[in-house]
C-alpha cells in the first residue's frame, strides 16, 4: 500500500530528490483505505512521501505550535505539533531535524536537512526561514486535501519579502530550551496580518488562479488522491506579481466589513 500511495503522489507531480514541503489532511486517506480493508498508520503515509521523493529527496513537514505566542515554553525537543498525527510521525522519525524558529518550525528528513537547520531564523517567514530555502532550492509545496486558506503559509513568505503594508512584524519573546538542553529567554517575530485593520487572511481566490494558469498538477481537496503540487519558486514569482500590480486586496486579503477601524 505505501507503494501504491508513492505512486499516486508521483501522478501529482512529486519527483525523485524534490525538497518537499507537506502540508496535509489525513482524515480523508484512512477512511478511503478503510473501504478497501487497508488500515493505514501515520508512519505508512509518511513513508510513502519519502519513497515517492526517493533517497536523494528531502521531506519538510510543519511542526507548527503557537503555544509561545501565549506565553508557553518551548523545548524544540519535546513541543509536539499542532499540525495532525502526520506530523508527529515526522516530529518523532529517526534522524529527522528540527527547524529552531519556536512557531513555524519544521521537521527535516533527507539529504539535505542540514542545510535547513544551520540558521536560527528570528521571523517565521523570512529570508533565512524554511520557507525561503525552499523556494532557493527549487523546491515544491503539496497539499493533501486542505484547501488554500487552510495551508498554504508559503503566501506570507512572500508577502514578507514583499514588505506588505496589511501585515506588521510582532514579537514574541518566552522561554526556549534548544538542542542541547540549555533554556534563556528569546524573541522571535511573526508577521502578521493587520486585525485593527479588519484585514483577513484570504487566499483561495489566489489558488484558483493559480489552477487556472496551470501551475498546480494532481488533484483537488478530496477528490481523487487529493494531493496537489506546485513549484515553489513559481508561487512565489505568480504572488509577488499580484502584490507587485497592487492586485492583492480580495485575492490575498480582505477587509473585515464589520470592522470599526
Amino acid at each position: 500500500m505505501i507503494k501504491i500511495l508513492a505512486n499516486e503522489w508521483k501522478l501529482a507531480g512529486v519527483q525523485d530528490g524534490d525538497v518537499l514541503l507537506v502540508h496535509s489532511s489525513i482524515k480523508r486517506l484512512f477512511k478511503r483505505h478503510l473501504k478497501l480493508g487497508v488500515k493505514l498508520s501515520p508512519q505508512d503515509i509518511l513513508q510513502s512521501f519519502l519513497d515517492a521523493i526517493g533517497p536523494s529527496g528531502t521531506l519538510v513537514i510543519p511542526l507548527f505550535n503557537f503555544d509561545f505566542a501565549d506565553g508557553v515554553a518551548f523545548d524544540i525537543e519535546s513541543t509536539p505539533s499542532h499540525m495532525g498525527a502526520l506530523t508527529e510521525a515526522a516530529r518523532l522519525y529517526p534522524g529527522a531535524l528540527r527547524t529552531a524558529h519556536p512557531i513555524y518550525s519544521f521537521a527535516v528528513i533527507g539529504r539535505r536537512a542540514e542545510e535547513f537547520v544551520t540558521t536560527d531564523n528570528v521571523s517565521g517567514y523570512g529570508s533565512d526561514s524554511p520557507f525561503a530555502k525552499i523556494r532557493e532550492m527549487n523546491g515544491r509545496i503539496a497539499v493533501l486535501d486542505l484547501p488554500e486558506q487552510n495551508s498554504m503559509t508559503f503566501y506570507h513568505h512572500v508577502e514578507e519579502m514583499h514588505n506588505v503594508d496589511y501585515r506588521y512584524h510582532k514579537e514574541f519573546t518566552g522561554a526556549y530550551t534548544d538542542i542541547l538542553g540549555n533554556t534563556k529567554s528569546k524573541t522571535y517575530s511573526l508577521f502578521v496580518r493587520n486585525i485593527e485593520k479588519g484585514v483577513l487572511t484570504h487566499v483561495d481566490p489566489a489558488g484558483e488562479l493559480m489552477w487556472e494558469e496551470g501551475l498546480y498538477s494532481g488533484c483537488r481537496p478530496n477528490d481523487g488522491c487529493g494531493l496537489r503540487t506546485i513549484s515553489a519558486r513559481d508561487m512565489y514569482t505568480f504572488v509577488s506579481d499580484i502584490i507587485k500590480t497592487g492586485k492583492a486586496e480580495n485575492i490575498l486579503y480582505r477587509i473585515d466589513g464589520e470592522s470599526n477601524v
